[in-house]
Protein backbone atom coordinates (compact mmCIF):
# COMPACT_ATOMS: atom_id res chain seq x y z
CA UNK A 1 0.00 0.00 0.00
CA UNK A 2 0.74 3.93 -0.22
CA UNK A 3 1.92 5.88 2.89
CA UNK A 4 3.38 8.77 4.14
CA UNK A 5 6.15 8.09 6.21
CA UNK A 6 7.66 10.33 8.89
CA UNK A 7 11.45 9.10 8.27
CA UNK A 8 13.72 11.71 9.82
CA UNK A 9 13.42 15.51 10.96
CA UNK A 10 11.71 17.65 8.94
CA UNK A 11 11.45 15.00 6.50
CA UNK A 12 8.03 12.54 5.23
CA UNK A 13 8.33 10.16 2.74
CA UNK A 14 5.77 9.00 0.35
CA UNK A 15 6.42 5.42 -0.39
CA UNK A 16 5.15 2.02 -0.76
CA UNK A 17 4.91 0.13 2.94
CA UNK A 18 3.83 -3.36 3.35
CA UNK A 19 0.08 -3.91 4.68
CA UNK A 20 -1.11 -3.56 8.18
CA UNK A 21 -1.03 -6.45 10.19
CA UNK A 22 -3.56 -6.27 12.74
CA UNK A 23 -3.55 -7.81 16.39
CA UNK A 24 -5.66 -9.73 17.79
CA UNK A 25 -9.15 -7.99 18.17
CA UNK A 26 -7.83 -5.46 15.22
CA UNK A 27 -9.36 -4.93 12.33
CA UNK A 28 -8.27 -2.81 8.90
CA UNK A 29 -10.25 -0.18 7.78
CA UNK A 30 -9.70 1.37 4.06
CA UNK A 31 -8.46 5.04 5.09
CA UNK A 32 -11.23 7.88 2.88
CA UNK A 33 -9.55 11.05 4.82
CA UNK A 34 -6.58 11.13 7.95
CA UNK A 35 -6.38 15.06 8.84
CA UNK A 36 -2.81 16.38 10.10
CA UNK A 37 -2.61 16.75 14.07
CA UNK A 38 -0.37 19.53 15.74
CA UNK A 39 1.11 16.37 17.83
CA UNK A 40 2.12 15.01 14.04
CA UNK A 41 3.75 18.72 13.53
CA UNK A 42 5.89 18.03 16.97
CA UNK A 43 7.18 14.38 15.78
CA UNK A 44 8.10 16.10 12.38
CA UNK A 45 9.94 18.86 14.42
CA UNK A 46 11.92 15.76 16.44
CA UNK A 47 10.29 17.37 19.73
CA UNK A 48 8.67 14.12 20.58
CA UNK A 49 10.89 11.03 21.39
CA UNK A 50 8.27 8.51 21.47
CA UNK A 51 7.67 8.59 17.82
CA UNK A 52 10.12 7.18 16.28
CA UNK A 53 11.32 7.46 12.64
CA UNK A 54 10.18 5.25 10.20
CA UNK A 55 6.98 5.67 11.31
CA UNK A 56 3.11 6.26 9.86
CA UNK A 57 1.80 9.24 11.27
CA UNK A 58 -1.88 10.14 11.38
CA UNK A 59 -4.68 9.54 13.98
CA UNK A 60 -7.33 11.82 13.16
CA UNK A 61 -9.10 8.84 10.84
CA UNK A 62 -12.54 8.03 8.89
CA UNK A 63 -12.80 5.58 6.33
CA UNK A 64 -14.47 2.03 5.71
CA UNK A 65 -14.12 -1.11 7.88
CA UNK A 66 -13.43 -4.10 5.15
CA UNK A 67 -13.59 -7.12 8.13
CA UNK A 68 -14.98 -7.94 11.42
CA UNK A 69 -18.41 -7.02 12.45
CA UNK A 70 -18.59 -3.53 11.13
CA UNK A 71 -16.99 -5.19 7.66
CA UNK A 72 -18.40 -2.39 4.97
CA UNK A 73 -19.34 0.38 7.49
CA UNK A 74 -18.13 4.18 7.38
CA UNK A 75 -16.47 4.49 10.51
CA UNK A 76 -14.40 6.76 12.70
CA UNK A 77 -11.86 5.63 14.82
CA UNK A 78 -11.25 6.75 18.46
CA UNK A 79 -7.55 6.45 18.48
CA UNK A 80 -7.28 6.39 22.30
CA UNK A 81 -6.77 2.67 22.80
CA UNK A 82 -7.41 1.79 26.73
CA UNK A 83 -7.44 -1.48 28.50
CA UNK A 84 -11.04 -0.88 29.39
CA UNK A 85 -10.76 -2.46 32.92
CA UNK A 86 -9.16 0.33 35.09
CA UNK A 87 -10.64 2.73 37.50
CA UNK A 88 -10.48 5.56 35.37
CA UNK A 89 -11.57 3.91 32.44
CA UNK A 90 -14.83 2.06 34.14
CA UNK A 91 -15.53 5.16 35.90
CA UNK A 92 -16.23 6.94 31.94
CA UNK A 93 -12.63 8.73 32.18
CA UNK A 94 -10.72 6.27 29.81
CA UNK A 95 -8.75 9.25 28.70
CA UNK A 96 -6.50 9.26 31.72
CA UNK A 97 -5.71 5.43 31.56
CA UNK A 98 -2.53 4.33 32.15
CA UNK A 99 -2.36 1.84 29.46
CA UNK A 100 -3.56 3.99 26.42
CA UNK A 101 -2.01 3.56 23.00
CA UNK A 102 -2.59 5.64 20.40
CA UNK A 103 -2.14 4.71 16.33
CA UNK A 104 0.46 7.17 14.95
CA UNK A 105 2.72 6.95 18.08
CA UNK A 106 4.12 3.66 18.85
CA UNK A 107 2.03 1.77 16.46
CA UNK A 108 1.51 2.50 12.98
CA UNK A 109 -1.11 5.10 12.21
CA UNK A 110 -3.90 6.26 9.12
CA UNK A 111 -1.27 8.52 6.61
CA UNK A 112 -1.58 5.18 4.26
CA UNK A 113 -4.32 3.78 2.06
CA UNK A 114 -5.02 1.32 4.99
CA UNK A 115 -5.46 1.14 8.85
CA UNK A 116 -5.44 -1.77 11.74
CA UNK A 117 -7.04 -0.29 14.89
CA UNK A 118 -8.82 -2.31 17.86
CA UNK A 119 -12.37 -2.89 16.85
CA UNK A 120 -13.98 -1.69 19.87
CA UNK A 121 -12.49 1.74 18.63
CA UNK A 122 -14.79 2.09 15.87
CA UNK A 123 -17.85 4.74 16.04
CA UNK A 124 -20.51 4.71 13.25
CA UNK A 125 -20.99 8.06 11.34
CA UNK A 126 -24.29 8.77 9.06
CA UNK A 127 -24.33 7.21 5.66
CA UNK A 128 -24.29 10.87 4.20
CA UNK A 129 -21.55 12.43 6.10
CA UNK A 130 -19.15 14.01 4.53
CA UNK A 131 -15.54 12.30 5.24
CA UNK A 132 -13.84 15.13 5.31
CA UNK A 133 -16.05 16.49 8.18
CA UNK A 134 -15.59 12.73 9.69
CA UNK A 135 -11.97 12.55 9.89
CA UNK A 136 -11.83 16.20 12.32
CA UNK A 137 -14.15 14.31 15.06
CA UNK A 138 -11.10 13.69 17.16
CA UNK A 139 -9.50 17.50 17.22
CA UNK A 140 -13.05 18.84 17.73
CA UNK A 141 -13.68 16.05 21.06
CA UNK A 142 -10.54 17.26 22.45
CA UNK A 143 -12.27 21.22 22.19
CA UNK A 144 -15.90 19.53 23.04
CA UNK A 145 -14.04 17.55 26.18
CA UNK A 146 -11.77 21.13 27.30
CA UNK A 147 -15.06 23.42 27.38
CA UNK A 148 -16.92 20.52 29.06
CA UNK A 149 -14.95 20.43 31.89
CA UNK A 150 -14.84 24.47 32.30
CA UNK A 151 -19.12 24.04 32.04
CA UNK A 152 -19.02 21.06 35.14
CA UNK A 153 -17.23 23.86 37.13
CA UNK A 154 -18.85 27.20 35.97
CA UNK A 155 -20.93 29.24 38.49
CA UNK A 156 -22.59 30.96 35.41
CA UNK A 157 -23.64 29.57 31.87
CA UNK A 158 -21.11 29.95 28.68
CA UNK A 159 -24.16 32.44 27.48
CA UNK A 160 -22.88 34.98 29.99
CA UNK A 161 -19.28 34.82 30.16
CA UNK A 162 -16.52 36.45 27.95
CA UNK A 163 -13.90 34.43 26.92
CA UNK A 164 -10.25 34.21 25.80
CA UNK A 165 -8.56 31.24 23.04
CA UNK A 166 -5.10 31.61 22.99
CA UNK A 167 -3.92 30.19 19.45
CA UNK A 168 -5.84 29.26 15.95
CA UNK A 169 -5.13 25.99 15.16
CA UNK A 170 -7.66 23.70 14.68
CA UNK A 171 -7.84 23.05 18.85
CA UNK A 172 -8.00 26.46 18.65
CA UNK A 173 -10.47 27.20 16.06
CA UNK A 174 -12.90 24.48 16.76
CA UNK A 175 -12.62 25.70 20.53
CA UNK A 176 -13.98 28.89 19.25
CA UNK A 177 -16.75 27.20 16.81
CA UNK A 178 -18.09 25.28 19.54
CA UNK A 179 -18.31 28.43 22.06
CA UNK A 180 -19.94 30.10 19.81
CA UNK A 181 -22.63 26.92 19.02
CA UNK A 182 -22.88 27.25 23.10
CA UNK A 183 -23.95 30.82 22.97
CA UNK A 184 -20.90 32.59 24.88
CA UNK A 185 -21.07 36.10 24.80
CA UNK A 186 -17.51 37.36 23.86
CA UNK A 187 -15.14 35.32 22.32
CA UNK A 188 -11.55 36.81 21.54
CA UNK A 189 -8.88 34.38 19.84
CA UNK A 190 -5.28 35.64 19.82
CA UNK A 191 -3.31 33.99 16.57
CA UNK A 192 0.13 35.08 15.12
CA UNK A 193 -0.61 34.34 11.50
CA UNK A 194 -2.39 36.29 9.39
CA UNK A 195 -3.45 34.03 7.35
CA UNK A 196 -4.72 32.37 9.73
CA UNK A 197 -6.65 35.08 11.14
CA UNK A 198 -8.27 36.09 7.83
CA UNK A 199 -9.39 32.87 7.44
CA UNK A 200 -11.15 32.76 11.58
CA UNK A 201 -12.38 35.62 10.46
CA UNK A 202 -14.51 34.70 7.78
CA UNK A 203 -16.16 31.77 10.47
CA UNK A 204 -17.38 34.79 12.23
CA UNK A 205 -17.06 33.05 15.53
CA UNK A 206 -14.08 35.54 16.93
CA UNK A 207 -13.18 38.43 17.52
CA UNK A 208 -8.93 37.78 16.39
CA UNK A 209 -6.00 39.66 17.45
CA UNK A 210 -2.39 39.52 16.62
CA UNK A 211 -0.44 38.88 20.26
CA UNK A 212 2.65 39.72 18.87
CA UNK A 213 1.84 42.93 18.68
CA UNK A 214 -1.60 43.63 20.49
CA UNK A 215 -2.90 42.17 24.31
CA UNK A 216 -6.25 40.44 24.50
CA UNK A 217 -9.04 43.10 23.84
CA UNK A 218 -10.76 42.25 27.57
CA UNK A 219 -7.13 41.33 29.31
CA UNK A 220 -7.47 41.12 33.06
CA UNK A 221 -11.71 40.59 32.81
CA UNK A 222 -12.12 37.19 30.96
CA UNK A 223 -14.39 34.16 32.53
CA UNK A 224 -12.18 31.75 30.86
CA UNK A 225 -9.35 31.66 29.16
CA UNK A 226 -8.27 28.48 26.79
CA UNK A 227 -4.73 27.98 26.49
CA UNK A 228 -4.49 25.84 23.18
CA UNK A 229 -1.00 26.33 22.59
CA UNK A 230 0.35 25.75 25.95
CA UNK A 231 3.78 27.14 26.25
CA UNK A 232 5.34 29.85 28.59
CA UNK A 233 4.25 32.34 27.06
CA UNK A 234 0.55 31.69 26.51
CA UNK A 235 0.83 30.58 30.11
CA UNK A 236 1.79 33.81 30.98
CA UNK A 237 -1.09 35.29 28.94
CA UNK A 238 -3.46 32.83 30.46
CA UNK A 239 -2.77 34.16 34.02
CA UNK A 240 -2.66 38.04 32.93
CA UNK A 241 -6.22 37.77 30.95
CA UNK A 242 -8.06 35.76 33.30
CA UNK A 243 -10.61 37.53 35.85
CA UNK A 244 -10.65 37.39 39.91
CA UNK A 245 -12.53 33.77 40.40
CA UNK A 246 -12.27 32.78 36.58
CA UNK A 247 -10.73 30.05 34.62
CA UNK A 248 -8.14 28.87 32.84
CA UNK A 249 -8.33 25.69 30.44
CA UNK A 250 -5.05 24.56 29.57
CA UNK A 251 -4.92 22.60 26.42
CA UNK A 252 -2.37 22.53 24.45
CA UNK A 253 1.42 20.79 24.62
CA UNK A 254 3.86 23.38 23.26
CA UNK A 255 6.17 22.99 26.09
CA UNK A 256 6.83 22.51 30.23
CA UNK A 257 8.40 25.83 30.87
CA UNK A 258 6.80 28.37 33.67
CA UNK A 259 4.30 30.83 32.86
CA UNK A 260 1.81 30.15 35.88
CA UNK A 261 1.73 32.90 38.21
CA UNK A 262 0.90 30.87 41.42
CA UNK A 263 0.41 34.26 43.60
CA UNK A 264 -2.23 35.70 41.70
CA UNK A 265 -3.77 31.83 41.33
CA UNK A 266 -4.19 31.65 45.16
CA UNK A 267 -5.19 35.12 45.85
CA UNK A 268 -7.48 35.22 43.10
CA UNK A 269 -9.26 31.59 43.58
CA UNK A 270 -8.04 31.30 39.51
CA UNK A 271 -8.99 27.46 38.91
CA UNK A 272 -6.63 25.86 36.69
CA UNK A 273 -7.53 22.71 34.31
CA UNK A 274 -5.79 20.55 32.79
CA UNK A 275 -7.12 18.68 29.66
CA UNK A 276 -6.26 15.37 28.12
CA UNK A 277 -8.16 14.09 24.75
CA UNK A 278 -11.75 12.98 24.89
CA UNK A 279 -13.47 10.78 26.18
CA UNK A 280 -16.15 8.40 23.88
CA UNK A 281 -18.84 10.10 24.36
CA UNK A 282 -16.94 12.99 23.36
CA UNK A 283 -16.06 11.63 20.47
CA UNK A 284 -19.99 10.75 20.04
CA UNK A 285 -21.19 14.47 20.64
CA UNK A 286 -18.76 15.51 18.03
CA UNK A 287 -19.75 13.17 15.66
CA UNK A 288 -23.33 14.81 15.97
CA UNK A 289 -22.30 18.58 16.19
CA UNK A 290 -20.13 18.21 12.81
CA UNK A 291 -23.09 15.95 10.53
CA UNK A 292 -25.57 18.65 11.72
CA UNK A 293 -23.33 21.64 11.10
CA UNK A 294 -23.55 23.59 14.09
CA UNK A 295 -20.01 24.21 13.47
CA UNK A 296 -20.66 25.61 10.14
CA UNK A 297 -19.38 23.98 6.78
CA UNK A 298 -16.05 23.48 7.96
CA UNK A 299 -14.76 25.35 3.97
CA UNK A 300 -11.60 26.53 6.04
CA UNK A 301 -10.54 22.80 5.64
CA UNK A 302 -7.55 22.27 3.20
CA UNK A 303 -7.96 19.09 1.42
CA UNK A 304 -5.06 17.62 -0.32
CA UNK A 305 -4.07 13.62 -1.70
CA UNK A 306 -1.61 11.66 0.34
CA UNK A 307 1.28 12.09 -1.84
CA UNK A 308 1.31 15.51 -1.32
CA UNK A 309 1.30 15.31 2.43
CA UNK A 310 5.16 16.18 2.27
CA UNK A 311 4.45 19.43 0.75
CA UNK A 312 1.99 19.90 3.53
CA UNK A 313 3.72 19.44 6.47
CA UNK A 314 6.37 21.86 5.06
CA UNK A 315 4.03 24.29 3.90
CA UNK A 316 2.56 24.16 7.98
CA UNK A 317 6.22 24.21 9.16
CA UNK A 318 6.38 28.11 7.51
CA UNK A 319 3.11 28.96 8.21
CA UNK A 320 2.00 28.99 4.76
CA UNK A 321 -1.51 27.79 4.99
CA UNK A 322 -4.12 29.79 6.10
CA UNK A 323 -6.54 26.75 7.07
CA UNK A 324 -6.17 25.48 11.12
CA UNK A 325 -6.20 22.18 9.24
CA UNK A 326 -4.98 20.16 6.05
CA UNK A 327 -6.91 16.97 5.50
CA UNK A 328 -5.28 14.04 3.30
CA UNK A 329 -6.82 11.72 1.19
CA UNK A 330 -5.36 8.62 -0.52
CA UNK A 331 -4.82 9.40 -3.89
CA UNK A 332 -7.24 7.10 -5.47
CA UNK A 333 -9.89 9.02 -3.88
CA UNK A 334 -9.36 12.18 -5.36
CA UNK A 335 -7.65 11.67 -9.08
Amino acid sequence: MKALVYTDTQEITYRDEPQPSPRVGDVVMNVSAAAICGSDMHAYHGHDERRVPPLILGHEVCGTVIDGKHAGKRMVINPLMTCGVCHDCLSGRSNLCTKRELIGMYLQGAFADQVAIEERNLLEIPDDMSPISASITEPTATALHAIALVERIAYRPLSEMKCLVLGGGAIGLLAALVLKAKGASQIDLGETNALRRASIDEQHCATTYDPIKEQPPHSGDYDVVLDCVGSGITRNVSCEAVRPGGIISHVGLQDSKGGFDSRKITLQEVTVLGNYCYTTADMKASIDMLYQERLGNLNWIDVRPMSAGGQAFDDLHNGRVAAAKIVLQPDHLIN
